[in-house]
């Protein structure tokens, strides 16, 4: 590359928080904020409660299952400025470039928005990372925990908040995104354009009834975003499995390409391996699962148009989200097989793999991400423990430091 070329690449993604050359790559770590009090969960579980409870609780589940993780920064308080300030350091120490915020908006407003508005938006160093959103649009569910009668009942877990919004809640939602999130200084953006992700595209389609419809209301947030001085809006798609949706006359739509390029979608990625590898019960070795999962990759990535953004999983443990009296058995999440062998040695492994596999797909411009930051009632968590201290956020260190 001569030094014009590069120079000019350089300028480019200094503008736009892309990654730029090929030696350098943009990180984001998937983060889950349910680790502070929130009224919503105080209805239903008590006024001080947080996922921390079902994380203290923990029992092993089989011989040989580790449980429980007992986090080496204590039970922290994520909507605490100085908490979030210690996460943001040792996130951008170790060469995380963004935390992807798992994000909740239902018909009657926020859910769990103060790990970002409190937390990160008043930690003093929160320029050291930026920050995206992921909006999960999945159905919240009566499951924190889990027990295996109503799982397996004729009606199934209560459904305590539907993911699926109405057009209005979709106009509300979208100035909000805008004005709060958007025009924060640290959010992150590709090309200038801020990065949003969508979690489940059926729920999505569910919202407005229609293909035509659901483009038109993405068509008119974008619109927003342009009206409010950005380039554009990079919207990413969290593709699962599964890559068949149902259409508005209940027929399957099974190019999943052209279905993201007619909404108007700009990349795509992933949230977690077991979304595309099944887990033997009750544990499946970290190795087999990765293998399996850059098949995936590989070929969904060929597939379609658009980026496509990989994925390194750092481990999964969904037990904990299971009522600890109930026999452990495969009924499904979060009854399910767990990922074994997840060391950080292993870990690192994985990262070298997704590093190769960026040069060799410059198409997904060097980003991806890792699940996950604290996902810790699920088994996968970049944070610190009190056995493996800071060695995965070494890992990271080591193969993408300078």
């Amino acid at each position: 590359m001569n030094r014009i070329a590069y120079a000019t690449i350089m300028v480019s993604c200094m503008i736009s928080s892309c990654s730029s050359p090929a030696d350098d790559y943009f990180i984001a770590s998937y983060y889950f904020p349910n680790y502070h009090v929130d009224a919503r969960n105080a209805k239903f579980h008590g006024s001080n409660w947080t996922e921390w409870e079902l994380v203290k609780s923990a029992r092993p589940r089989f011989p040989g299952h580790h449980q429980p993780n007992v986090p080496a920064w204590g039970y922290t308080d994520e909507a605490n400025p100085d908490h979030m300030q210690q996460k943001i350091e040792a996130a951008a120490d170790h060469g995380i470039d963004a935390f992807i915020f798992d994000w909740y908006y239902y018909d009657d407003g926020l859910f769990l928005k103060n790990g970002i508005e409190k937390g990160f938006f008043g930690a003093q160093n929160n320029e050291r990372l930026k920050f995206g959103l992921m909006w999960a649009n999945h159905d919240w569910m009566n499951i924190h925990p889990a027990d295996s009668a109503t799982l397996l009942g004729d009606v199934g877990p209560e459904i305590l908040y539907r993911g699926a919004i109405t057009p209005e809640t979709w106009d509300r939602m979208t100035d909000y995104i805008i004005e709060t999130y958007f025009k924060h200084p640290s959010y992150w953006k590709i090309e200038g354009s801020p990065y949003f992700s969508v979690y489940d595209l059926t729920k999505l389609l569910e919202s407005f009834g229609s293909l035509p419809a659901t483009a038109d209301a993405i068509s008119q947030f974008r619109n927003k975003v342009v009206r409010a001085g950005f380039k554009g809006l990079h919207l990413n798609a969290v593709v699962w499995g599964r890559t068949i949706l149902p259409s508005e006359d209940n027929i399957e739509v099974e190019d999943i390409n052209e279905f993201l390029k007619q909404l108007g979608f700009s990349s795509a990625t992933s949230y977690v391996w077991i979304h595309h590898v099944r887990l033997k019960f009750p544990t499946h070795e970290y190795p087999d699962v990765q293998d399996k999962y850059f098949d995936y990759a590989g070929h969904f990535a060929g597939s379609i148009d658009l980026p496509y953004y990989p994925n390194v999983t750092m481990g999964w443990d969904s037990s904990p989200r299971t009522d600890q009296k109930d026999r452990f058995a495969d009924h499904g999440y979060p009854f399910m097989g767990t990922i074994a062998e997840n060391t950080p040695k292993n870990f690192k492994k994985a990262l070298l793999q997704v590093k190769e596999y960026l040069d060799q797909h410059p198409g997904a411009q060097n980003i991806f991400n890792i699940n996950c930051w604290n996902e810790w009632t699920e088994g996968s968590y970049l944070e610190p423990d009190t056995i493996n201290r800071m060695a995965y956020l070494e890992a990271i260190k080591e193969v993408f430091g300078n």
